[in-house]
């Protein structure tokens, strides 16, 4: 570990990752805050099959750093593993500007791919800053974390201002030159972040296949046919219906597995019941965010027709109305955090159950104010733009229950031979719930069942329905959730 030190006392290094982190997150979060409406207003497709298109994407981006995270253990190391991530990003982005679907496919891919090797590991380079007992290790991934949501701040402003008012193509160039920025700083601030472990190839990585080509370099080069792999698993998206529902059926097996043998191991009756809990707890997940992801999909449509965006006579982009999220994230992200640790000294911390059944309660409570909102529809069948800052802010604080406390969980539930496996196991729900979400956002849209344009009129009267629906069952889980409080506390045998 280094002993330079930075901010707040923490390693050089931090601040270098803090700010690639930053610019990645500009790239991937520029692309993503305008894709719909490309999709949509620039390659001329329907709502539902756009909302496929986001959700199949967005899938496959959760699921890839499952796939980068091996690999870069195994082989490529994760400086190299980042860096080939990072490329890969930035060509995805300058790809798009061809301006075609199949353009906008391969460049998909792309960011897939190189999305998969930069998110997996350079968190890990994070982690590996600091010994396992550090006391500044919970704080130095906070610090990362604001690192993340100032990137998403800048893309759902910067990006999707200039993407909507001067063309898509400078929002996805712009993002494009973000990523090569984060680049640029994380390889001149290598020196940085030095000290941690695992960086360089591996040593089996090191093993050489034939004349002077090591095994990396061909997992390196082997790499690039995941993108037509990604392209087609987009373009041919039903397929991920039954490859996300067999490998939940595969993990579930996994881990239920892991547990008896960790039982019979140790003598106990835990892992087991622990295993359940987290396999609950997966599907509470994929409801949260299934739900949560609809901002990128019916919520920016439903602002770009049916939400008055006038603010003193200028009106903001339907994209740019993603930025509440990350605003209210940095803005209440210490606030809660602060509250946890006060409420816990009191021993008044609600127990993890409770939080997932009060961050889904916030969920859909942001869904129900559209009604009210309804209420306050004006000639062109618009709601106020409040009706949206309300529901992020709703949507904010739902998250701010569920986000943080994932992973800690999942590292406490998991017996340590298979805290990897369950890791990835947990990225796999959030992959599944974008996923779901483009289905759900599938039931929205500006069209009738038999393709017919809707007007404003009954297109506002679609997203009310549905997203009420939405706001109405996910009362019904969080009630549910609360009423199996004590079941799930004693699977979890003592984790808080």
């Amino acid at each position: 570990m280094t002993k330079k030190t930075s901010m707040q006392g923490h390693p050089n290094g931090l601040m270098t990752l803090f700010f690639s982190e930053m610019w990645e997150r500009v790239c991937y979060y520029g692309m993503r805050v305008l894709l719909t409406l490309y999709l949509v207003k620039s390659l001329m497709k329907g709502d539902a099959d756009a909302a496929i298109i986001y959700g199949a994407y967005t899938g496959l981006v959760y699921a890839a750093p499952i796939i980068g995270g091996k690999l870069a253990d195994k082989f490529l190391g994760y400086r190299n593993a980042v860096m080939l991530g990072a490329i890969l990003m930035a060509i995805g982005e300058f790809v798009i500007l061809g301006g075609s679907e199949q353009f906008l496919m391969i460049g998909m891919g792309a960011l897939i791919v190189g999305n998969g090797y930069f998110k997996a590991n350079i968190s890990t380079i994070v982690g590996k800053l600091y010994k396992d007992d550090d006391p500044r290790r919970d704080s130095g991934f906070t610090i990362f974390y604001i690192g993340i949501n100032i990137g998403a701040l800048i893309a759902t402003t910067l990006i999707a201002y200039v993407g909507e008012t001067y063309g898509f193509k400078y929002g996805f160039g712009l993002a494009g030159f973000g990523m090569l920025l984060g680049l640029i700083i994380f390889w001149t601030g290598r020196k940085n972040y030095a000290a941690a472990e695992g960086l360089g190839f591996t040593e089996e990585g090191n093993q050489k296949v034939f004349g002077g080509l090591k095994k990396a370099h061909l997992v390196g080069i082997l790499s690039l046919l995941l993108i037509p792999v990604a392209y087609f698993l987009i373009m041919q998206n039903s397929w991920l219906d039954y490859i996300l529902i067999g490998l939940f059926l595969l993990i579930t097996y996994v881990l239920i597995k892991a547990g008896v043998d960790a039982d019979s191991k140790e003598s106990v009756k835990v892992w087991k019941d622990r295993m359940i809990a987290l396999l609950i707890f997966m599907l509470i997940n994929i409801t949260f965010w299934a739900c949560f992801e609809q901002a990128g999909t019916s919520l920016t449509l439903f602002a770009d027709r049916n939400v008055d965006r006038s603010i003193f006579g200028w009106e903001m982009p339907a994209s740019m109305t993603q930025f509440f999220n990350p605003f209210f994230i940095i803005v209440f992200g210490s606030i809660f955090s602060v509250m946890w640790v006060k409420l816990a000294n009191i021993g008044k911390n609600p127990s993890i159950p409770m939080k997932f059944a009060f961050g889904i309660l916030q969920l859909a409570l942001g869904f129900l104010v559209t009604n009210i909102g309804l209420q306050f529809v004006n000639e062109a069948y618009q709601v106020p733009l409040l009706t949206l800052v309300i529901l992020y802010l709703l949507h904010t604080t739902g998250e701010l229950f569920l986000s943080p406390i994932g992973l800690s969980m999942v590292t406490k539930l998991s017996p340590k031979k298979i805290s990897g496996t369950a890791m990835g196991a947990w990225f796999l729900s959030f992959a599944i719930a974008n996923y779901v979400g483009g289905k759900i956002a599938t039931f929205t849209g500006g069209h009738s069942e038999t393709g017919e344009v809707l007007t404003a009129a009954q297109g506002l009267d679609k997203y009310i329905t549905v997203f009420s629906t939405l706001g109405f069952v996910l009362v019904g889980i969080s009630v549910l959730i609360m009423l199996f409080n004590k079941p799930l506390k004693k699977l979890m045998h003592g984790v808080i």
